[in-house]
Parts: C-alpha cells; structure tokens; sequence
C-alpha cells in the first residue's frame, strides 16, 4: 500500500514537492487531477480521495519557466498557497521555537533543562538561521545533547555563523 491508498479519505503531506523527478511529476498530476493510480507492478487502477498539502523551498514558477517543473501540475497543487516567510524575517518566532525544541529533547533525553539564559536567547535571535527551522532544531538538539546542567548551554563557540559567548 503506498501513501496516496493509505491517506485515503484524509490528508498527506508531500515534503519538498519541487524537488519530484520531471518523470515522476506526470503520475502525480494523474492522482491529483483523476484519483487514480496503480500500486507499483499492478495493471489495476485504484482511487484516493486524498487532500494534499505540498511544501517546498524552492519557487515552483520559476522551475516552471526553466521547464524544470510541469505548468499543468504547479497549477493543480497552487490552489491555495500559503506563504511562509524565512525564518531570518520572523525572529520573534524563534523564542517560541526554541523553548519548544528544548522541551521536547529535553523530555525525550530524560533532561531538566529548566531556563535559557537571556544571552543565549539573544544569541540565537540574532542569527539569521540559512536552514530555517530545520537548522535551528538541529542546533536545539544538540545542544540538549550537550547540556549537562538544568540550564541550556547551546555551543555557540564552535558554531562560526553564531555569535561567540563566553558561557
């Protein structure tokens, strides 16, 4: 059973939606235009009620005028695109984000990492963060992983793009 037959009746998410092979793009418009599709190696069709959420990085229209992206399928998943500004132009975001991130791998480490000094925060707002959210939970990660303490101690001093603290 693949992810359209198993999302039948719901929703899937579609992860770097720009980065489909041009040669595969041709049978996701199918299951996106029809609902139809066959299991690998079957001649039977089979149909998924499936709404899709497709996520990129990348500017589709510009892939589509550099014939990298199918026109007829960049219309079909842009119904209703929502935006989502980089991280570097939210930065409010990212004490919101941090706590979260150290919540969770402080719970899933078996860690009481219990408060951020107002340095670290500072540190971690004023970084521009290329990766977006990805790179900053990487970063949250490890430095959980690090932090021996109840009081998270990000290395901040090996990462060249942050600002160099003396903790």
């Amino acid at each position: 059973m693949g992810r359209f037959e198993a999302a039948n009746q719901g929703t899937l998410f579609l992860d770097e939606v720009g980065d489909i092979p041009r040669e595969l793009q041709p049978k996701l418009l199918r299951v996106l235009q029809d609902g139809e599709f066959e299991r690998l190696g079957s001649t039977q069709t089979q149909r998924a009620n499936v709404r899709l959420i497709a996520a990129t990085n990348k500017d589709l229209a510009e892939l589509v005028a550099q014939n990298q992206f199918r026109r007829d399928l960049y219309y079909r998943l842009n119904v209703f695109p929502i935006p989502v500004p980089p991280l570097r132009d939210r930065s409010g975001d990212i004490p919101l984000l941090v706590t979260h991130f150290v919540r969770i791998y402080s719970e899933r480490m078996h860690k009481q990492i219990e408060s951020i000094p107002a340095e670290v925060m500072e540190a971690l707002v004023g970084h521009s963060w290329p990766g977006n959210i990805r790179e900053l939970q990487n970063f949250i990660e490890r430095s959980v992983i690090l932090t021996g303490g109840k009081t998270l101690r990000p290395p901040l001093e090996d990462c060249d793009r942050l600002p160099k603290l003396t903790l």
